[in-house]
């Protein structure tokens, strides 16, 4: 990190993380994924207008990244990362020189679009001020209040359409984004079931999240079984977060017009796409009148401002809980991000920079 004189002339050391080669399967490595160390100019002319240089504080670790690094575009078709391009990721940071009349130095802000490095002169136009004094910790911006939540909210708000006493499952439910899935929809009065990969974290959506009940995917392999063990009256809503196989039981059991939100299928993410599993019923879904719906959070922005004023009063009256796994220092990326295939990882994975 920057410092002592170098900082006093207005140079720092910045550490970052980039992408050296794409890894089209399995989990990115240190094949992949390495860390370097540059020295940035935070002098007055090195800063645009309308632009500040920002110290990184948190950063947010999401397996959407996953997709940007394998060197062709499918699945969710984000754009590739480019071959040495610094990684971005929703970051939260410390204005420490400003070109802008909006912001300060010390405003923290939110960055949609940060870059994974320790130090970073970016544009003014995606940054929002984070009031200090709103009694929410930082990484609940990252998390109920970041991507993970709106992605929740726009899943079983705006598409799943909840109605008091329907059945909903939740797959992944004790991540980053089913957390919160479950909760909304409990919030609208709704019985709610998770799927997890362990038998602490179904402890821990029963008794911190509030599902009605929770399954072990590892003990409980019979997929089918299961659904018709937790939901002897069918599915109205599933949340998907895994795909393969959980998505074709499901299919067995939707009820007549059943939502299913497509927030992703991490079961599939590290594989080439002819290596993925099939999904074979998918003719119930014409039977049942199911309506399957996949979503990118990005084309909901106008809905942004109803999600906060929602979900921030939830955080306020403690309605909603958050999870979070924090790795500590910008060298611990690639350990965090590898996390995230893990059945052992539960909550938000973030970083804490300094």
């Amino acid at each position: 990190m920057g410092g002592g004189a170098k900082e006093e002339l207005g140079v720092v050391e910045s550490r970052e993380w980039y992408l050296s080669a794409y890894a089209p399967d399995g989990v990115p490595t240190s094949d992949h994924l390495k860390l370097r160390t540059l020295s940035l100019s935070l002098g007055p002319d090195s800063i645009p207008d309308q632009h500040v240089a920002v110290q990184l504080l948190w950063i947010s670790v999401d397996p959407y990244l996953r997709s940007r690094m394998t060197g062709h575009e499918d699945g969710l078709y984000f754009s590739q990362f480019d071959l040495n391009q610094v990684l971005t990721e929703f970051g939260i940071g410390r204005v420490i020189r400003s070109k802008s009349s909006e912001f300060t130095e010390g405003d923290i802000v939110i960055n949609p679009f940060s870059p994974v490095a320790e130090y970073c002169v970016v544009p003014t136009a995606f940054l929002r001020k984070v009031d200090p004094t709103s009694g929410i910790s930082l990484p609940d911006y990252l998390s109920s209040l970041g991507v993970p939540g709106f992605t929740a909210w726009v899943g079983i708000e705006v598409l799943g359409n909840p109605k008091p006493g329907s059945n909903v499952f939740i797959s992944a439910a004790a991540g980053g984004v089913g957390m919160f899935a479950g909760q909304l929809a409990k919030l609208k009065g709704c019985r709610v079931i998770g799927s997890t990969g362990s038998d602490e974290k179904v402890k821990l959506l029963k008794e911190e999240f509030g599902y009605d009940d929770a399954f072990n995917y590892n003990k409980e392999t019979d997929f089918d079984a299961a659904l018709s063990k937790y939901f002897p009256n069918g599915i109205d809503i599933y949340f998907e977060n895994v795909g393969g196989k959980m998505l074709e039981a499901v299919l067995n059991h939707v009820n007549q017009g059943a939502r299913i939100p497509l927030c992703g299928m991490i079961s599939q993410y590290n594989k080439v796409w002819t290596e993925r599993e099939g999904v074979r019923n998918l003719l119930n879904m014409v039977g049942k009148e199911v309506k399957m719906q996949g979503f990118l959070v990005g084309s909901y922005l106008d809905r942004f401002g109803d999600f906060m004023k929602e979900m921030e009063a939830y955080l306020k009256e403690g309605k909603v809980r958050s999870k979070h796994k924090v790795f500590s220092g910008i060298e611990s990326f690639l350990e965090s991000f590898s996390s995230l295939f893990s059945s052992s990882n539960s909550g938000k994975v973030v970083i804490q920079v300094i």
